[in-house]
């Protein structure tokens, strides 16, 4: 029996150092963008303060419809998101795509301007490198087929990690070097104690957040999340159903949506959720489509704290509210592991143990490559110490 676990040992190791080496580079591209990625929310959301203030006394905000109305006469075509919040010093936000987003004083309309661009551009660059390694969009396909491989395999590399990281006896003699830092180590030494360090210290959030990239990257594994939760899988949205890309921006003729009810239909979305911090209202991009506003009583990344408002269109009324919690359990579940992903889900904490393990998870690339280096290296100087006998023996 012990003979058949080392065999297998061996070949779970051999499997280990190949795979992680063989998607080393992109592991580390995707890890270092999402430490960069991290805090995304609040870092844009910071870039605008600027565009803060306290109103007078007694000052009322204007009415959205208004506010819609500025954003659109100041870039010529209706934005594609209208977003408010609660707070008395917050601006009103216009979107226009992933693009620009314009500030608007909420009790005068005035445009107080643009939030910053290079903020966005950032982000927005950070996000084509983690998703499909900034390919062009003839590229992008087979960018995403390649990260999305990578994230399998990275999961594969941390599940047989933890098995290959269990030392021979556990006292402190065996378990010490696996689990902390050991000053003084240099060379191979050192490197094994980082990886079983950053390795075992990481594992538990870079599950969650690799296997989750597993689920957005993959449809077979997107369609597992609901089946194994007994719900129905959701059939994938076809062209024409509302997606971003259709909506209107500067230049452009705007959505199919008359503003004439938006006071109305925004007033009821302030009092499904009293609490609200956050209502984001995004035009429909066709007549058919329904007039949803998205009512949040947190601070924009918490999934239980978020749910949809649905109107008629013609008449104006409330025709269904969706809270996280009315979702199946394999929509929750799924919403979960989006939110997951990036740490959002557990508020500023999750996202700072998200950032810290994708950091770990760069020092887990670089130690197994320089391991694997390493025992490359002694390999071929053992194999040249062996041939040189041989050769003085011929000669």
């Amino acid at each position: 029996m012990g003979g058949r676990l080392i065999i297998i040992r061996k070949a779970l190791f051999w499997l280990h150092l190949s795979a992680g080496t063989l998607a080393g580079i992109v592991i580390f591209i995707m890890s270092l963008t999402g430490v960069m990625l991290a805090w995304q929310r609040q870092m844009i959301h910071w870039a605008g303060r600027e565009f803060h203030n306290q109103p007078q006394a007694g000052q009322a905000k204007l009415a959205p419809e208004a506010l819609f109305a500025a954003a659109a006469k100041a870039k010529g075509g209706a934005p594609t998101a209208l977003i408010l919040r609660s707070a008395a010093d917050e601006p009103a936000a216009a979107e226009f795509g992933r693009e620009s987003t314009l500030y608007i004083n909420p009790y005068s309309g005035q445009v107080l301007g643009e939030g910053s661009r290079a903020v966005r551009a950032f982000f927005r660059v950070t996000e084509d490198w983690h998703r499909w390694l900034a390919a062009g969009i003839e590229s992008r396909a087979t960018a995403r087929g390649i990260t999305g491989a990578a994230n399998l395999i990275f999961l594969g590399v941390l599940i047989s990690g933890v098995y290959l990281w269990l030392p021979k006896m556990w006292t402190m003699q065996y378990l010490r070097p696996a689990i902390w830092f050991r000053r003084g180590r240099n060379g191979r030494a050192r490197d094994w104690n980082w990886h079983n360090t950053f390795g075992i210290w990481c594992v538990v959030p870079l599950i969650v957040i690799v296997g989750s990239g597993v689920v957005m990257s993959y449809p077979w594994a997107n369609d597992l999340v609901y089946r194994i939760t007994g719900s129905e899988v959701p059939q994938p949205s076809g062209p024409g159903r509302g997606g971003a890309g259709g909506r209107g921006g500067p230049g452009r003729s705007g959505p199919a949506f008359e503003t004439g009810r938006l006071n109305a239909m925004w007033a009821k979305a302030e009092q499904q959720v009293p609490e609200w911090k956050i209502i984001t209202f995004r035009p429909p991009a066709s007549p058919r489509a329904p007039i949803q506003f998205q009512i949040d009583s947190g601070d924009g990344g918490r999934p239980q704290l978020r749910g949809q408002l649905t109107f008629d269109r013609k008449t104006g009324d409330v025709t269904r509210w969706e809270p996280f919690s009315s979702n199946s359990p394999g929509r929750r579940l799924r919403t979960w592991l989006r939110f997951s992903h990036t740490g959002e889900a557990f508020g500023i904490p999750g996202e700072t143990i998200a950032a810290l393990a994708s950091a770990g998870a760069m020092f887990l690339v670089w130690t197994g490559i320089s391991l694997a280096i390493r025992r490359l290296l002694r390999s071929v100087a053992r194999q040249k110490r062996t041939a040189e006998p041989v050769a003085g023996m011929v000669s």
